[in-house]
């Protein structure tokens, strides 16, 4: 099985990062578990993180991602003179390591259209909501919650979506939902819910490194 090369893109602590970092292989033994032989590697899973890059030199993710012994890289845009610009440095930083998918856990940057469409279908991101609802720009983080909360719907959660030129418009792969209680603050709430972002991203990105996702229109489909 062809193991499929992962970049993740943080701005902050990189909770959802440790979890793709912590499902990328089976619990096997330690030793085999260390093992950087590639072609065991593709036995033992179909996903590998291969590079993280924060726009943020102070993020925790990029600590996460060092204690894994995975290559880090710092891209500031304040650095690039507009976003087409910095979509380009990505891009160009992303082929050269030969990366095959995107995943986005908490990068607080909108991308560019040129980075979507050099990994078109190829770049996942996870929403503390269940979409299509609370999205949407300025929908992040506790923002969401307290959205959810002011509505009065009975249940949340978290969706795991393909990027589109949209904000929180792409192909919704999985959601796990979550009831709202009474008396919930965003914090508590936001609390349940990251639990299951730990679930669904991992589950997800297997499902796309396995090759059953097929996109058809607005919904990615999963075939067996």
């Amino acid at each position: 099985m062809k193991v499929t090369r992962v970049a993740v893109l943080v701005s902050g602590g990189g909770s959802n990062l440790q979890a793709l970092i912590d499902n990328q292989r089976p619990k096997v033994k330690l030793q085999i578990a260390k093992c950087s032989n590639e072609s065991l590697w593709g036995k033992l899973q179909n996903y590998k993180i291969s590079l993280v890059i924060s726009n943020n030199p102070e993020a925790y993710a990029l600590e996460r991602a060092g204690k894994a012994g995975i290559e880090t890289l710092i891209l500031t845009d304040k650095k690039y003179k507009n976003r087409l610009e910095y979509a380009k440095a990505l891009v160009k930083e992303l082929k050269k390591r030969n990366i095959d998918a995107v995943c986005l856990a908490g990068f607080m940057l909108i991308l560019h259209p040129y980075f979507v469409r050099n990994f078109k279908n190829r770049v996942l991101n996870i929403h503390p909501a269940l979409l299509p609802r609370f999205g949407g720009e300025g929908m992040y983080g506790h923002h969401v919650h307290e959205a959810v909360l002011k509505s009065g719907v009975k249940e949340s959660g978290c969706t795991v979506h393909f990027v589109d030129e949209g904000c929180d418009t792409g192909p919704i792969i999985l959601q796990k939902k979550v009831r709202v209680r009474k008396g919930d603050t965003p914090d508590t709430l936001a609390k349940r819910v990251l639990k299951y972002e730990h679930i669904a991203y991992p589950q997800a990105l297997k499902l796309f490194a396995s090759g059953k996702l097929k996109i058809k229109g607005k919904k990615a489909k999963i075939e067996k």
